[in-house]
């Protein structure tokens, strides 16, 4: 089938999650036989193809707020007839996804995360983004969700949702790395705990720093991410004099950052408004001790292979466990690494994009494809912590 992905910066890969998701989808489906273009930002030097993908450039306009939705818009506009499938990552163009269906094609919207539940957003932004999931409820033929408590938030807020399916991203096992990448930072391995993430509230940056600050852990916090940017949160986090914290700025380099999971003692993911977090996901493939907010999200990625926090305090408790080797951590990272293997490569990813697209093609278009954990009870109890003050029936 030819399969337009929209809703993103552009292959290879080399900016954040939707980028690094389009590009390990599009390969794999073109060596299952697929012809699969993905729409790009025009850049100084285009490429045609990457990998057999096929790649379309199109101007990024600069109009602020509104660049992202007039980029997708071109992008709808120029993918309306060529295509059997057009794949939006993302719903803030949820407005004008029905143009492709004018001409006979199949839309679907990824849905991502609650966006409109981030608290980096104003109330204009955060406006725009409710109403913007609303109208994916009628805009595609189908959505995907990246998980099954994504699914049932919808299902609880909205009176009529299309076919919902769901699809997680991936992640790769490692099982090895470069400790000179540690090192170089000056850090042991196996003596750090490690934080990767945007400086975002609904992250739970500061709320880390705090229990991590009360455990009176030897080893240094390291905390990989933005920290120059001049925003009263950030400032916040900055202002901790420890010298056991170490912000490292954003880092880039794949085999750093792949270094820095695989040998760390300890990752400490505070997400809170999401799916399938790559950056969990990409935890549990390097076998890490995982300590997670305890949400809907993270409990249904993690199942029983983390712990989980809702309080500094419990930070604090889970670190003093671990450093007191009262955690197996060896099985933790195990039970981790075989969730993974269970539901979470890329190749069963691609093998369950593959189902959806012989589902189109063969005229079921009402039948769905389930392919994430279910939603446990304790994940369904946790949902209310999804947020501060935040719950399933009103996320």
């Amino acid at each position: 089938m030819r399969l337009a992905i929209l809703g993103t910066r552009g292959i290879p890969a080399r900016y954040g999650g939707f980028e690094t998701f389009a590009e390990q989808l599009a390969v794999r489906l073109v060596e299952q036989g697929h012809d699969v273009t993905v729409f790009c930002e025009t850049v100084a030097e285009p490429i045609e193809q990457y990998k057999g993908v096929s790649l379309r450039y199109v101007p990024a306009p600069n109009l602020g707020p509104f660049s992202t939705l007039v980029f997708d818009a071109r992008c709808l506009w120029r993918a309306r007839k060529e295509f059997d499938v057009v794949y939006m990552l993302g719903y803030g163009a949820s407005l004008v996804c029905w143009l492709p269906r004018l001409w006979g094609n199949e839309v679907w919207i990824n849905m991502d995360g609650l966006e409109w539940a981030r608290r980096k957003w104003g109330p204009i932004a955060r406006m725009y983004f409710r109403i913007a999931e609303g109208i994916a409820m009628w805009s595609p033929s189908r959505i995907v969700a990246d998980a099954s408590a994504i699914k049932a938030s919808l299902q609880s807020r909205h009176r009529e949702v299309p076919p919902c399916d769901v699809i997680p991203y991936g992640c790769e096992i490692v099982d090895e790395g470069a400790p000179e990448e540690v090192k170089g930072l000056g850090l042991v391995p196996g003596c750090y705990y490690l934080v990767v993430c945007r400086f975002e509230p609904e992250n739970h940056v500061k709320e880390i720093i705090e229990g991590f600050l009360l455990s009176k852990s030897s080893v240094p916090l390291v905390l990989v991410g933005d920290h120059e940017r001049a925003n009263a949160y950030v400032k916040s986090l900055k202002e901790c004099n420890d010298g056991r914290i170490l912000f490292t700025g954003p880092i880039y380099d794949a085999a750093r950052i792949q270094a820095l999971r695989l040998f760390c003692r300890g990752y400490i993911h505070g997400h809170s408004v999401g799916g399938t977090n790559p950056s969990l996901l990409e935890a549990m493939g390097c076998g890490n001790t995982i300590i997670a907010h305890d949400n809907a999200f993270n409990r249904e990625v993690l199942g029983d292979s983390g712990l989980f926090f809702s309080r500094p305090d419990q930070i604090s408790g889970a670190i003093h466990d671990i450093d007191s080797g009262l955690v197996d951590t060896a099985k933790m990272g195990n039970n981790a690494v075989e969730r993974v293997k269970r539901y979470y490569t890329w190749e069963g990813i691609t093998d369950h994009y593959c189902r959806l697209l012989s589902l189109v093609s063969s005229g079921r278009r009402s039948e769905v494809v389930h392919c994430a954990p279910e939603l446990s009870d304790e994940a369904s109890r946790s949902s209310s912590r999804s947020v501060p003050g935040l719950s399933l029936d009103d996320a």
